[in-house]
């Protein structure tokens, strides 16, 4: 009983903190050094974004947090647990989601769905498999096998499928790799609703746009070591202030395609004679 009550007042100390706190991470394969000491907090309920170019060792720092590889060096936990001596908790408190869509494609988009809560052994799965097909509007294309999935539709799923179990903590590492500019918006929204309903998300990227668009706060990750972090405001304000110019506008092509195509293609006869 006693063992009981410490555990249920760590748990209230734990809320208290930051969903993930890291600090020295240090990793190295053999001579190569990948992480040199990485720092950074991350807020509950928010989204940050951990941004560097291929080989910067994001991946590495994923894979350390979600307990799978082990640092080398320095401290990190996730929803208060420590990853190195609480790993079974830091498990119980996460959904990782790599850089690929990890669905069965023999299966439909339901059925990948219950055979996920089946396994983490929970109640009523085929309803939570429809609460998740409505929340990610996969409802029409539930009952389709997942090989007929648009690569959106696919990702989608797969994030659907890592929010089973409601998870406090989610990374997702590099989730638009390798999409259209159309299905990198639909995973863009999903994630902005994730955060919305109090889920908190690390997200690893090279693209920054992506981070610009989603995050609260956005780590530049280089050469093995953190090398700004802020907000999208703070990190503006490391370069000279801009200058007033006139500018004949242009329109992008982003603005361009979402004229035509983002509204599910019911737009797609603008400025045309079709």
């Amino acid at each position: 009983m006693t063992k009981q009550r410490t555990d249920i007042r760590m748990t209230a100390d734990q809320v208290q903190g930051p969903a993930i706190h890291v600090q020295g991470l240090e990793k190295s394969y053999k001579e190569l050094r990948v992480l040199r000491g990485v720092d950074f907090d991350v807020a509950r309920g928010s989204i940050f974004a951990l941004l560097g170019s291929n080989g910067a060792g994001k991946t590495t720092v994923v894979k350390i947090l979600s307990t799978l590889l082990k640092a080398d060096a320095g401290t990190a936990g996730v929803n208060g647990f420590d990853v190195a001596t609480r790993a079974a908790d830091v498990r119980e408190s996460i959904s990782l989601t790599g850089q690929f869509a990890a669905v069965d494609e023999i299966l439909t988009g339901r059925e990948n769905l219950v055979l996920v809560a089946r396994l983490r052994h929970l109640k009523n799965p085929g309803r939570i498999a429809d609460d998740l097909l409505a929340r990610f509007s996969l409802t029409d294309a539930g009952a389709r096998k997942a090989s007929t999935y648009s690569g959106g539709m696919r990702r989608r799923l797969d994030i659907a499928m890592s929010l089973i179990g409601d998870p406090p903590v989610i990374f997702l590492d590099e989730p638009t790799t390798g999409l259209d500019p159309q299905a990198r918006i639909e995973v863009w929204q999903a994630v902005k609703e994730l955060a919305a309903r109090g889920t908190t998300v690390l997200l690893t990227t090279q693209y920054l746009d992506e981070a610009e668009h989603l995050a609260d706060r956005i780590a530049i990750l280089h050469e093995g070591r953190i090398i700004v972090n802020g907000t999208l405001a703070e990190l503006k304000r490391l370069l000279p202030p801009a200058k007033v110019e006139y500018v004949e506008k242009q329109p992008t092509l982003e603005e361009v395609f979402l004229a035509l195509v983002g509204d599910n293609g019911k737009n797609r006869n603008v400025g045309t004679n079709a």
